[in-house]
């Protein structure tokens, strides 16, 4: 198919009419305004990523920077937040299908994050349908019909308040070029959904809300401030306007909450703990270390020291600026045909929401419909008000050394053939183009296969001998890759996953016998995803 050139862009990607809703000339004006002023800079902060990263393999541990104690020391709040974020007790994710998108609005969470990162496979379809979807979403026209079932899907007349989890900073959008080269994802998911729904969404008694991914430091806040108040100049709304939560889920940005918060203050929704990339980021920048090889992935709990200081710390930090500090997510969800498995995965979910709950955090994450009331009647038993910002938590202090703790724990075959397994069979899936999978009673997206592989690199480069003796090696490894391939190719039911599963396969030898950590498997799986 021959490049359509629009707006100073290079357009790779089939344009159906359907399509030609979003990508109109005066969104993509938009879309490359954004990019003409920001890419350089982004490009500069990752390449800052790289350095800082050398400096850890060095032994330069991550610490609170002197040159900001002004900040943390400081007495300034976040700018007040707008009413539809001040409850946000229970918050549901997923990605951005208009069946999904439908049951999560309907679900009776507070807030509903469309993810076009983590629980989404970037194919052009996926991307350009997601747009669509949330325009017709954002209208109250969205519906879909289920052609197996039959089944009407509609809106309910009271829905979650939306949000939108744009894709992150060192990703790009490689269907779509300026002078010969992929402009960032980032900036084009946000860009096309703020401005096709900001002005409707305000219209509507909402705003434009965004859930801000895998930020590594406040400079990187910063871009995205920029962004906003370049956005809402070109649209000649207030200063404030677009509302941003940042995800905390790498352990660099751990130590620079207040300072992200500062950045964004104007623009901020507060912080939110997300887990599963924060266990990936540990493995990943303290991939040069032996001393800092995790145990078994489902060992690696919020109660593991390491991980409750990261949530308290979360919590008082956004406390003390007025902010929201929201919880991570629990991967069990519902178990069919399994009584007693459904109830353990429920007591699981349960007791995680507590523990969340009594630490301080005003709202949580939840990955079904069905856990949104375990996750409410949690919270409803100790929230008095919209949230429990009122609990300074002056009592708490947490310091580097806690954040860097490295936790003990099992280290099992069972635990790498499991980690080996989700990843081939998640891969396979993100390959066929489905994102957000449920695995063996677990929900898995990008964050928790990141995990998965990452561990099993981990466990190959310092020759982690398990509980059993056995030493983890490469020809150990491959073998287990050899037999959960071939349990995969007996297992998968669906001819597109079928198809990947040897690729998959492949993908994974990639990234865990590479001599050199990948830093991401989006960047290589990406070069083997089939567009659609």
């Amino acid at each position: 198919m021959a490049a359509l050139t629009r707006s100073g862009l290079t357009i790779l990607g089939p344009i159906s009419p359907e399509f030609e809703l979003i990508l109109t000339p005066e969104a993509l004006d938009f879309v490359l305004e954004l990019e003409r002023r920001f890419d350089d800079e982004r490009r500069r902060l990752l390449n800052i990523r790289q350095l800082r990263q050398t400096q850890i393999n060095g032994g330069l541990l991550p610490e609170f920077l002197p040159e900001t104690e002004s900040v943390r020391n400081g007495d300034w709040t976040i700018a007040p937040l707008p009413a539809d974020l001040l409850d946000r007790r229970v918050e549901i994710t997923g990605p951005i299908d208009r069946k999904t998108i439908i049951n999560a609005l309907n679900s009776g969470a507070n807030l509903f994050m469309a993810d076009f990162e983590d629980a989404t496979s970037p194919t052009w379809n996926n991307l350009l349908q997601g747009q669509t979807n949330l325009y017709d979403a954002v209208r109250r026209v969205i519906r879909h019909n289920d052609p197996i079932t039959g089944r009407d899907y509609t809106l309910n007349d009271r829905t979650a308040v939306l949000a939108v989890r744009p894709r992150g900073l060192h990703l790009e959008e490689t269907r779509i070029l300026m002078e010969d080269r992929p402009i960032s994802a980032a900036l084009f998911d946000f860009g096309l959904y703020f401005f096709h729904n900001a002005k409707e969404l305000l219209a509507r008694g909402s705003g434009p809300y965004f859930y801000l991914p895998k930020l590594e430091s406040h400079f990187e806040a910063r871009l995205w401030q920029e962004a906003f108040t370049t956005a809402e100049l070109a649209f000649d709304l207030p200063h404030g306007t677009i509302k941003a939560t940042v995800l905390i889920e790498t352990i660099t940005a751990a130590f620079e909450m207040d300072e992200i918060l500062h950045e964004l203050r104007n623009h901020s929704a507060g912080l939110n703990c997300g887990r599963w990339d924060y266990i990936f980021s540990f493995i990943k920048k303290f991939h040069n270390d032996p001393q800092a090889v995790l145990p078994d992935r489902n060992a690696v709990t919020m109660d593991t020291p390491f991980l409750d200081a990261y949530s308290k710390l979360a919590v008082k930090t956004c406390h003390r600026r007025n902010a929201p500090a929201i919880g991570g997510m629990s991967a069990y969800i519902p178990v069919k045909d399994d009584p007693d498995a459904h109830q353990a995965a429920l007591a699981r979910v349960r007791a995680d929401k507590e523990r969340e709950v009594i630490n301080g955090h005003d709202g949580t994450w939840v990955a079904h419909p069905a856990l949104v009331p375990i996750a409410r009647e949690v919270f409803d038993r100790v929230l008095i008000g919209p949230n429990q910002i009122h609990r300074k938590c002056e009592d708490i202090h947490i310091s580097a050394e806690n954040l860097l703790k490295v936790p003990g724990g099992p280290k099992t075959e069972s635990g790498l053939r499991n980690n080996i397994s989700v990843a081939i069979g998640y891969m396979a899936s993100w390959l066929s183009g489905v994102g957000c999978v449920p695995l063996f009673n677990l929900m898995e997206d990008t964050a928790t296969a990141e995990i998965a592989r990452a561990q099993i690199w981990q466990w190959l480069r310092w020759n982690v001998v398990l509980d059993d003796g056995q030493k983890v090696d490469a020809p150990f490894v491959e073998r287990l890759i050899q037999e959960e391939n071939a349990a995969w190719k007996h297992r998968a039911k669906e001819q597109p996953l079928q198809e990947r599963i040897n690729d998959a396969g492949e993908l994974l030898r990639t990234l865990v016998f590479s001599q050199d950590f990948i830093e991401f498997l989006t960047l290589p799986a990406s070069l083997r995803l089939v567009d659609a």
